[in-house]
């Protein structure tokens, strides 16, 4: 006999390959949960099917179809095409199916949705999957069904790993359809039109139509991206004339559509766009406005103006955002774009007219783009495309769109909707804001201006914020533009990028701002000019470096004989294997090749200076220092009043029996029943890999006991309480399961910090700098404290890059000055984004604000507001940081270097003429 599939084992293993989000897990775990007690067929019992399915899904009042049919709403963003990816490879995996069919509402989901099934794509819904690398699925579309690929062993044999021929007729066989192909009666160009639609048309290599060939099929599964476009007379009849064994229902918004839209009655998992917003897997909406505004005191035509004019002046501070995120976390550019909402297509064209030549100087011309989507048919879909291509347009920067967006258009790169002649209701539409919300770094980042979506609706202000206060509002944040203190200036900021102070004085670089070269007369950071080939060289003696610093305890053991002696030949290797490039013009002169001596000189010049001008921080792993053990404590089962369950039918039971492969127990004699009533329940529980028999046997019949007993006190029979046992065990063993994770303990353990490199290499860093604004001097006074954010410093001598931001005035700002006048402090810097792994809470990293070299310790420094001290966020990053620096000594220790220290001062103590050593007295953290 075949051991019996574990369904929920194979859940397991993909939602760990797929990576999948909580709610597509759950979604899955309910879809096993009711096929392991439900059987496939094309003769359902319906009734029988909802009587299992309300037990623990009391949502679902009807299918909606003629076949078991069940929607799970995920909102946007969340991942419903992975989902539908997973629940293939489940049905498929388990045996249950192997022929599907995919059905998109539209030309652009339907075009999305072929490229997501195809092999090589980048968002391949079966990547990582092995089962279905060795047997790709053969996939069937509208294009390609006539010429027999669905059907004919002869015609498409997938590509498999094992070149196994026949591997076709195991594959998994996924056809993507149109809705509108399945209704259409397409006619070849001459031939008489038909009234048959052309999918249910005879074709002569099966000898039938390919529609009644699904139809005939004992295990089609359909799968219904955006379902709500499915509840049409004709689309949901030729639903129904397939006969499939199970339908899947995927959307957002689970209602029909029309004058008079109800809710799904079939919806068995509802995931709004509230809870993903609570749970960080879309962008936060906001709205904004200016501050103090009057809308009444606008004609509606100067609001438009405003209101555009706010749009793009948020769309310019994105943009900056965006660009300082990818350039100091080295992720991909994510180019963004406004999207501006019209009333009609005249309404679009007047827009696109007034920015292209009237805004901002006509600086946006031939940038705007125009689609109209109230047109039909071909039109429409080729409207949708030119939507989608604006992801990778780079010269598309404003998108002019008519009435409510379609479905199908989700891009990662809208932060910015203008919305205009719409109400409040309108603008809160899921069609509207949802098109936004994705994110292009696939989750948050922590960077305000990168997980926000906007929305300029300064006549529909105070509206939107009254409707927010609903819990289910989608509105988490309000935003002001223009103004001193605006959280979004009017003008576009500035961009600084600056090389440590390493890099400029072993390379040549200099800091730019906006692309142009900027660098301060004389002093420290004056960059010499350099040959060529050999600011080539110190750029290869910093690589090689970097490639060392894993094997070295600290940037000091650059001087070390040995260790300079392997960086010259590896650089000297690299320089000869590397010559200077043949001049184009015969009329320059070639630049002689470095010796070997030369080559050397340089690599102990710039060896001496990143001695010299790098702050050594190591990087930490925790990892525990044994392994960790789990068990259970010993309790008695609560709650036992709420188990009510009665016995069913014998034929409902039989049923039951005969769909459920995880068990080999009959009914009425038919093979042996479990020798202990509690042995139905125990079978159950160990399907848990967190339960070990022997460990816990004495436990499991204890608790499986108390449950028994508890049957027996309201049953009136031993066979009544086996009915009840055999039927619902599942939801049994899951009451009791539950209540065991509650009385789970693992055993506690060390953990220990382990350096995997010594220091590392300094990069570029970028900061934004408020328009119209110069780096200022960090001991000029500053007149409003409140802009200190959007200024940038210069003129440190301490410091590891030339210039530096700050949050705050008290804090930050006086700390640094702090920082240059004590004769105890060597360097100093405000580390970049990543450069730390100081876990403090469930995986959040914490960045301190400085790290300080002294002439005997090390110092991570954090100014904090008085008033914020002793917070339990603010102490758990002081612990996690302690224990760092914890870490870190023992490192120290064994290598001859300095200790580590962590401060955590109050704003009010930093004033001028305080000492780091008198701070570290006080202040350290322990």
């Amino acid at each position: 006999m075949s051991t019996p599939i574990n369904g929920q084992k194979i859940a397991n293993q993909l939602a760990a390959r797929l990576s999948l989000r909580s709610p597509q897990r759950e979604s899955l775990d309910i879809l096993v949960d009711l096929l392991e007690q439900l059987n496939l067929s094309q003769d359902p019992d319906l009734q029988h099917w909802l009587t299992v399915i309300q037990q623990q899904h009391p949502t679902v009042k009807d299918f909606e179809r003629t076949f078991p049919s069940l929607c799970f709403a995920l909102a946007t963003g969340v991942g419903k095409t992975r989902l539908m990816g997973a629940m293939i490879t489940w049905l498929y995996l388990t045996g249950r199916s192997r022929h599907f069919l995919v059905l998109a509402p539209n030309l652009t989901i339907y075009e999305k949705l072929k490229q997501d099934f195809t092999l090589g794509n980048p968002k391949y819904v079966f990547a990582g999957i092995p089962e279905i690398s060795q047997t790709p699925p053969v996939i069937i579309t509208g294009e390609d069904y006539e010429s027999g690929r669905g059907v004919r062993l002869d015609y498409a044999v997938p590509m498999t790993l094992t070149a196994d021929l026949f591997a076709y007729e195991s594959a998994p066989h996924i056809n993507i359809f149109n809705i509108a192909k399945i209704n259409a009666r397409d006619t070849k160009k001459g031939a008489a039109k038909s009234s048959v639609v052309k999918v249910r048309r005879l074709q002569e290599y099966i000898g039938d139509s390919y529609f009644d060939y699904l139809a005939e099929l004992p295990d089609l599964v359909v799968l219904m991206d955006e379902a709500h476009r499915y509840y049409a007379s004709a689309g949901a009849k030729a639903i129904n004339d397939l006969k499939p064994v199970l339908g899947i229902e995927l959307t957002a918004t689970p209602k029909t559509t029309g004058a008079k839209p109800r809710d799904f009655a079939n919806i068995i998992y509802h995931y709004p766009l509230a809870s993903a917003l609570n749970d960080g897997f879309v962008k936060i909406p906001a709205v904004a406005t200016r501050k103090d505004f009057r809308a009444d005191q606008y004609s509606s035509k100067e609001l438009e103006k405003i209101k555009l004019e706010d749009g793009i002046h948020h769309h310019e501070y994105v943009k900056v955002e965006l660009q300082a995120y990818a350039s100091t976390h080295q992720a991909k550019l994510v180019k963004p774009f406004m999207l501006v909402v019209a009333q009609d297509t005249s309404h679009a064209g007047a827009i696109k007219a007034l920015i292209e030549n009237d805004l901002f100087e006509g600086r946006y011309k031939g940038k705007v783009i125009e689609v109209h989507s109230n047109q039909s048919g071909e039109e429409s879909d080729e409207a949708m495309q030119r939507l989608l291509a604006v992801e990778h347009d780079d010269n598309t920067e404003i998108v002019i769109h008519v009435n409510k967006l379609k479905e199908g258009w989700d891009v990662t790169n809208l932060y910015t909707i203008v919305p205009l002649r719409a109400s409040a209701s309108e603008i809160l539409t899921e069609q509207t804001i949802g098109r936004g919300l994705r994110l292009p770094y696939g989750k948050r980042t922590g960077v305000e201006a990168v997980d926000r979506l906007t929305i300029i609706a300064h006549d529909r202000f105070q509206e939107i914020i009254d409707r927010a206060n609903d819990a289910e509002s989608i509105i988490r944040k309000t935003i002001f533009i223009g103004g001193d203190d605006a959280d979004i200036p009017d003008k576009k900021p500035q961009i600084i990028t600056a090389p440590s102070c390493l890099d400029m004085l072993t390379t040549g670089k200099t800091a730019t701002q906006d692309d142009r070269d900027i660098a301060e007369e004389g002093g420290r950071y004056e960059v010499k000019a350099q040959t060529e080939q050999r600011i080539k060289v110190a750029e290869i003696v910093l690589k090689v470096v970097e490639e060392q610093a894993a094997k070295l305890a600290s940037s000091k053991e650059l001087s070390q004989k040995d260790v300079q002696a392997y960086v010259v030949r590896r650089v000297q290797q690299v320089v000869r294997d590397n010559p200077p490039m043949q001049r184009l013009l015969p009329e320059l002169e070639i630049e002689a090749m470095l010796s070997d001596e030369e080559v050397a000189d340089i690599v102990y010049a710039v060896t001496e200076k990143l001695i010299e001008l790098t702050l050594d921080v190591p990087k930490i792993v925790v990892l525990p220092t044994r392994e960790v053990n789990y068990g259970f404590q010993d309790f008695d089962l609560q709650r036992l009043e709420k188990v009510n369950f009665q016995p069913v039918s014998q034929e409902i039971l039989l049923q039951h029996l005969d769909n459920n492969q995880t068990t080999s127990i009959h009914w009425a004699g038919q093979d042996a029943h479990e020798e202990q009533l509690e042995d139905y329940l125990v079978r159950n529980l160990m399907d848990k890999d967190e339960i070990d028999y022997d460990e816990h046997a004495g436990l499991l019949y204890k608790l499986t006991g108390q449950l028994i007993a508890h049957l027996r006190s309201y049953l009136s029979s031993e066979s009544q309480v086996e009915n009840v046992l055999i039927y619902w065990q599942k939801q049994l063993g899951e009451f009791i399961w539950a209540q065991m994770r509650e009385h789970q303990w693992t055993t506690p353990t060390d953990y220990i910090g382990k350096v995997i490199q010594g220091f590392d290499v300094l990069k570029p860093a970028t900061f934004t700098l408020a328009a119209g604004e110069q780096p200022r001097d960090f001991r000029a006074p500053i007149a409003d404290k409140r802009a200190i954010r959007q200024m940038v410093f210069k003129g440190f001598i301490k410091c590891c890059y030339p210039y530096q931001k700050f949050d705050s005035v008290e804090g930050e700002w006086r700390l640094a000055q702090l920082l240059e006048d004590d004769e105890d402090v060597l360097k100093w810097m405000k580390p970049a984004s990543g450069q730390f792994r100081i876990e403090y809470q469930n995986g959040q990293n914490y960045e301190p604000d400085f790290v300080v070299e002294c002439a005997a310790y090390y110092l991570l420094v954090e100014p904090k507001r008085a008033d914020q001290i002793n917070t339990d966020e603010v102490q758990l990053k002081a612990r996690a940081a302690s224990r760092w620096c914890g870490y870190a000594n023992e490192h120290a220790k064994n290598n001859g270097n300095k200790l580590w220290f962590y401060l955590l001062i109050p704003h009010d103590a930093i004033m001028l003429g305080r000492t780091l050593s008198s701070f570290k007295s006080e202040y350290s953290w322990t």
